[in-house]
Order: structure tokens, then C-alpha cells, then sequence
């Protein structure tokens, strides 16, 4: 959350030339609602079933860079479909770059109606494990968009 996925997806497709793919989006578009909607009216399980799916679709196709939502990968499913099909890259950053970038809207559901630092710890700490078995991590706390984008090419010139 407040990374940059979508950012960096973005521009990274832009530079590879391949199509661009933002998950949360998606199930924006298919289900006529925003993801905070999504998880007002109808919860988190749902969501992530929306998701689930979601993803097994668009990793059916290839030449793309998908943003996934940062709890996507807590599913083993979506995990393994990824390592499968997909190179996962991590991107991170400071607790206080992402409180800062997460704004203080109700545009994300998992940090209403909380201390937002203190879900943010506990959002990194119960994701940590997973987060680790990215093939590339790159913090982007001190970085521009394309400077990221710059070193996951290089870090992908490097993995073949």
C-alpha cells in the first residue's frame, strides 16, 4: 500500500512495451464499484475472491506487468500462481514514507477507522514472510518513479 505499484507498473510496462495491468482496477471496473466500496458493503472475503479469480484471468495472458493490491499474495493460490507465471518484484518502503503517501481519506479500507502508523507496522510485520520471497526487492522510500523502474531493469537484465 502506497508504494508506488501502480505508478511504477505503469511505466515499467510503458518501457518493456507491455500491456499494464492495475488488479484493484480490474475488479473496479467488473464489479462497477471502487475496492473501498468493495470492502464497505461486502467485506474483505469477498474482495479477495474477487481477487483470487481475477488474478488466475490475467495470468493466463503474457507480455504484461500487473500491480497487484499488497494482500494478494498472502493467498498460498495467488502466490504460487505467481512464482509460476510471473516475476514477483517487491516494492517497499519506510513506514513513514507510506503513512505519509497513504493520505488521510477513506480511499483505503484497511487503514479506516484505526491508528493508521500502528496498522501500518502490523500490515508489514504479518506480510514480512511473504513479501521476503519476492525475486526483487527495491525500497522506494528515497526514489523517483523512473529510478525504480531503472533498477528493476537492471535487476531483471541480471536474473536471465
Amino acid at each position: 500500500m502506497a508504494v508506488g505499484k501502480s505508478a511504477v507498473g505503469r511505466s515499467l510496462a510503458r518501457r518493456l512495451r507491455f500491456r499494464f495491468v492495475d488488479l484493484d482496477r480490474l475488479i473496479e471496473k467488473d464489479e462497477g464499484q471502487k475496492v473501498h466500496e468493495i470492502f464497505a458493503q461486502k467485506g474483505e472475503p469477498y474482495f479477495r475472491q474477487l481477487e483470487k479469480q481475477t488474478l488466475a484471468k490475467v495470468l493466463q495472458q503474457g507480455d504484461q506487468v500487473i500491480a497487484t493490491g499488497g494482500g494478494a499474495i498472502l493467498d498460498e493460490g495467488n502466490l504460487a500462481q505467481l512464482r509460476e507465471h510471473a516475476v514477483i518484484i517487491g516494492l517497499t518502503a519506510s513506514v513513514d514514507v507510506l503513512l505519509a503517501r497513504s493520505g488521510v481519506g477513506s480511499k483505503r479500507p484497511l487503514l479506516s477507522g484505526v491508528d493508521r502508523k500502528e496498522k501500518i507496522e502490523e500490515l508489514l510485520k504479518q506480510r514480512q514472510e511473504r513479501y521476503a520471497q519476492a525475486a526483487i526487492t527495491i525500497d522506494t522510500s528515497d526514489l523517483t518513479i523512473s529510478q525504480v523502474v531503472e533498477k528493476i531493469i537492471q535487476n531483471l537484465g541480471s536474473k536471465n
